[in-house]
């Protein structure tokens, strides 16, 4: 009876899972596409990785010190950025574009809305998406000058099945195989889906991230293709848009992003469906092959209004429509 209980505050149940072992656990499934990259394109990827993760970090550390805010780079979040943002670069970018577009991403997209946690949008994407607008020409330079040619994507986007087919499955310069593998042109990161694909198994199985966007997705891009492509159930054709350009990497690595998509289950497979509905826009009716970036920071906008229309009641708590129980 004499003992004495000490009472605390909610929570009752805490987990060793931080901030900082979830960011490791992204940047460890973001090694191998990382190492393909660099084993692709040599120093080149080296040079380019290392100024867009120094400068994010930089960009971080400035900033949180000049406004006398807590540092937070031990976090890894300032790594991932750059890190994601130079895998969605082509190799021939050049340093100092690279370098604003992680400055922007760090201050513009994160910072300036309060750090981590709250941005609306991912950071990553956010500033290739800028550095698409502001350097067009350099983000789709895929090959160094002299040289000339175009990404399997852009393959797909600007020639009807037959001729598809015949440059891009079998008869041409490239396979599936290798578009699976990894030998063609695109950016550093982009390239290999078995590497992407090892890298998002690594997640799911440490249980980062779900299945529920990546799955909803890919699924829902895959059954827009097959009724509005004008295609229709061509596997080819489909195998080659999902090895594609940024989808995978986009899927595994950039939709499932804490910060800027739904926490809840339901609002996670709507917003799987809507990004796979926006991707497929893009990609058949737009100007452009790709179309990830933009379907995922579109998506990212509607995110508060999917929680808000998917949250669950209050445990204990009935139902209210119309104003009765």
């Amino acid at each position: 009876m004499n003992k004495q209980w000490n009472v605390s505050s909610s929570p009752h149940v805490r987990s060793k899972v931080t901030t900082t072992t979830i960011m490791a656990d992204v940047v460890i499934a973001l090694m191998p596409v990382s190492a393909w990259g660099v084993y692709q394109n040599g120093w080149k990827a080296v040079w380019l990785i290392v100024a867009c993760v120094t400068s994010a970090v930089l960009t971080e550390y400035i900033y949180e010190k000049l406004m006398k805010k807590a540092i937070t780079i031990r976090d890894l979040s300032a790594v991932i950025t750059g890190l994601l943002l130079a895998l969605n670069l082509p190799l021939y970018f050049p340093i100092w574009m690279a370098v604003l577009g992680s400055i922007f991403a760090i201050l513009i997209v994160k910072q300036l809305y309060g750090g981590i946690g709250q941005n609306f949008m991912n950071p990553a994407l956010a500033a290739r998406c800028f550095l698409l607008i502001s350097f067009g020409a350099y983000m789709t330079k895929f090959f160094p000058d002299g040289v000339t040619g175009a990404t399997p994507l852009a393959l797909l986007h600007a020639s009807d099945t037959s001729e598809a087919v015949a440059n891009v499955l079998g008869g041409g310069n490239v396979t599936l195989l290798d578009m699976f593998i990894g030998d063609i042109p695109g950016t550093i990161g982009e390239t290999s889906a078995l590497m992407i694909l090892i890298g998002g198994a690594y997640l799911l199985i440490r249980k980062v991230i779900t299945w529920r966007i990546p799955l909803l997705y890919l699924g829902t891009f895959t059954i827009f293709l097959v009724l509005f492509s004008g295609r229709g159930f061509d596997m080819y054709y489909l195998a080659a848009e999902l090895c594609g350009g940024g989808l995978l990497l986009g899927a595994f690595f950039m939709a499932t992003d804490y910060v800027t998509s739904p926490i809840t289950p339901r609002g996670q497979l709507i917003f799987g469906a809507l990004l796979g509905i926006l991707t497929g826009i893009f990609r058949i009716y737009g100007g452009s092959a790709e179309g990830v970036s933009y379907a995922i920071i579109i998506g990212n906008l509607f995110v508060p209004l999917i929680e808000k229309m998917t949250i669950p009641n209050a445990f204990g708590k009935g139902a209210v429509k119309n104003g009765t129980k």
